[in-house]
């Protein structure tokens, strides 16, 4: 698994090689913070053009980023989903929660 994140006027693209699975969520958490605080950033965007599975971990690592980013005042997106990736959005209810669009650019246009 690889995360990979960068800067792009205060929203912090992460983007994830790999799966999210119960050994990666808890780091993806912690690094993502990590990078949010370092970076002073206002909204993250999750690039999941290369995550292969993810379970409830997964969902619940989502969630919980998104619960403490809205307490900050700002927002969680998502995009580049797969098919197999974006029906678990479908069926946990992320979708309601995050915005998803088809490129970083479009997510990046919606902010």
């Amino acid at each position: 698994m690889e995360i990979v994140s960068n800067l792009k006027d205060r929203n912090l693209i992460v983007k994830i090689t790999g799966d999210i699975d119960h050994h990666s969520s808890g780091e993806i958490r912690d690094k993502v913070e990590k990078d949010f605080s370092r970076e002073n950033a206002k909204n993250i965007l999750f690039d999941f053009s290369n995550v292969s599975f993810m379970d409830s971990s997964g969902i619940g690592m989502i969630i919980g980023r998104y619960k403490h980013i809205e307490q900050l005042g700002g927002k969680v997106f998502a995009c580049c989903i797969r098919d197999d990736i974006k029906r678990i959005f479908m069926i946990s209810g992320l979708h309601k929660l995050i915005n998803m669009y088809s490129s970083i650019d479009e997510a990046l246009n919606n902010f």
